[in-house]
C-alpha cells in the first residue's frame, strides 16, 4: 500500500547514518521532505495582518526629519510580514511599502527590472513621472511603474504625500535577474505633457497607426480614484452583486486586454453597505489598501477591522471574506497573472 505524500518514512539509525555520509556529497534525500515539497494544499509562511494607518503614520512622518531623500533614494517603511521579517516581503512573492514625500523634494530617476504600483494613500499634487511624463497623485489613484521604465518622483504641492508601493522584487529576485541602474540626471527629461497617456490609450481608442512599443505592459499608467470609484458605483446598480466579491473590477491593459503588468495584477473592489462576502481563497496572494470605508474581513480564524488607508494582506490558499459598515471601496494588488499564465491558478468559492 503506499504511504502518500503526507507521512514520513521512519528514521533508523541506519537511514540516519547514511544521510549524513550523502551529506559529504552535497545530497538529501527526497523522500524525508516531499511531503513539504508536495503538500496536498498550498502552504505559506506569510501569514495575515493588518497595518493601521493611524498607528503608523507618525513613525512614517518622523523619517522625514530622519533622513532625506537623497540619502535614501526612495524614503520607506518596509511592511513585513511578521513571520517573514528581514526578507523584505509581505507574501513569498509580493513586497508592499509605505513612501513618504515631502512638499519640494525629488526621489531621483532610475530604473530596474522588478515591476511596481503606487497607491496614493494621503495628500496630493505630488507626482510620478514615467520618462518624462508626469502624473499627478490624488488619493485613491493607481501609478504604475512597469519593469525598466525610467521613473522618478516629485513634490509639488504643500502637504505630506504618502503612498503604497507593491513589487514583484521577492518572484524576481527568486528567479534571479534583479537589475537596476540610475539615471544620468536627477530627474529625467521633460517628456508628453501630463495626461497624454490617458488621452491616447485610456479612452478605448488608439491614435491611428500608433505602435506600442511594449504590449506587456499597460500604456496607460495612471488610473484616476475618481474614475474607477464612478464604474464601480453604477456597476453595483445595474449587476446583481458577487456574493464573494461584490463588485469587483481588474485594471487591464488595454492594449491586449490582459493584467496591467505581467506579474501584478490590479484591482479595485466596491463592498457595498451591509455587505458580507461569502468565504473565498485562491492559490494566489492578495495586499489591501482602504480607499474608503470602514468595515473588517476575517482571514482564516482572525477578524481584522480596518478603515480609510488601512493595508491588510491575505496570504496564499486563506479563506477570507469582507463585511462593509458602509460603502467600502478595497484596492488590492495580487500575483495571479503569473499563476494564470502559467497555469496554476486555482480558487475556491465557499466552504465546500
Amino acid at each position: 500500500m503506499s504511504r502518500g505524500l503526507d507521512t514520513k518514512p521512519e528514521t533508523t539509525n541506519a537511514r540516519a547514518d547514511y544521510y549524513g555520509r550523502i551529506d559529504e556529497y552535497n545530497m538529501a534525500p527526497l523522500w524525508e521532505v516531499i511531503h513539504k515539497l508536495l503538500a496536498r494544499e498550498p502552504v505559506t509562511e506569510a501569514t495575515p495582518y493588518l497595518w493601521n494607518y493611524d498607528s503608523v503614520r507618525p513613525s512614517l512622518m518622523e523619517s522625514a526629519d530622519l533622513i532625506s531623500t537623497e540619502e535614501a533614494e526612495r524614503r520607506v517603511l518596509v511592511l513585513e510580514n511578521p513571520t517573514m521579517r528581514g526578507k523584505s516581503c509581505i507574501t513569498e512573492a509580493l513586497y508592499a511599502g509605505l513612501q513618504l514625500i515631502m512638499p519640494g523634494e525629488i526621489a531621483a530617476t532610475h530604473r530596474h527590472s522588478p515591476a511596481a504600483l503606487r497607491f496614493i494613500v494621503e495628500g496630493s499634487r505630488a507626482y510620478t513621472a514615467i520618462d518624462g511624463e508626469k502624473a499627478y497623485m490624488e488619493p485613491g489613484d493607481l501609478i504604475l511603474t512597469p519593469s525598466w521604465v525610467w521613473h522618478d518622483h516629485g513634490h509639488d504641492g504643500e502637504v505630506p504625500v504618502v503612498w503604497l508601493d507593491g513589487l514583484d522584487i521577492p518572484m524576481v529576485r527568486f528567479m534571479g535577474p534583479v537589475f537596476a541602474e540610475p539615471h544620468p540626471e536627477e530627474t529625467h527629461a521633460e517628456g508628453n505633457p501630463v495626461g497624454a497617456n490617458m488621452v491616447r490609450y485610456g479612452a478605448n481608442m488608439l491614435p491611428y497607426g500608433a505602435r506600442l512599443r511594449d504590449e506587456k505592459n499597460s500604456p496607460v499608467f495612471h488610473y484616476p480614484f475618481a474614475r474607477s470609484r464612478e464604474v464601480l458605483s453604477d456597476l453595483a446598480k445595474s449587476q446583481d452583486l458577487d456574493p464573494y466579491h461584490g463588485v469587483k473590477m481588474e485594471f487591464v491593459n488595454p492594449a491586449n486586454g490582459g493584467p496591467t503588468m505581467p506579474t501584478l495584477g490590479t484591482y479595485m473592489q466596491l463592498v457595498p453597505e451591509g455587505f458580507a462576502t461569502e468565504t473565498y481563497r485562491s492559490t494566489a496572494a492578495w495586499v489591501y489598501s482602504v480607499a474608503e470605508g470602514t468595515g473588517r474581513t476575517t482571514i482564516g480564524e482572525e477578524t481584522f477591522e480596518w478603515g480609510p488607508r488601512d493595508t491588510f494582506v491575505v496570504p496564499a490558499w486563506y479563506p477570507h471574506s469582507h463585511e462593509a459598515d458602509d460603502d467600502a471601496f478595497l484596492f488590492s494588488f495580487s500575483d495571479k497573472p503569473v499563476h494564470d499564465t502559467l497555469g496554476w491558478f486555482r480558487e475556491q468559492r465557499g466552504n465546500a
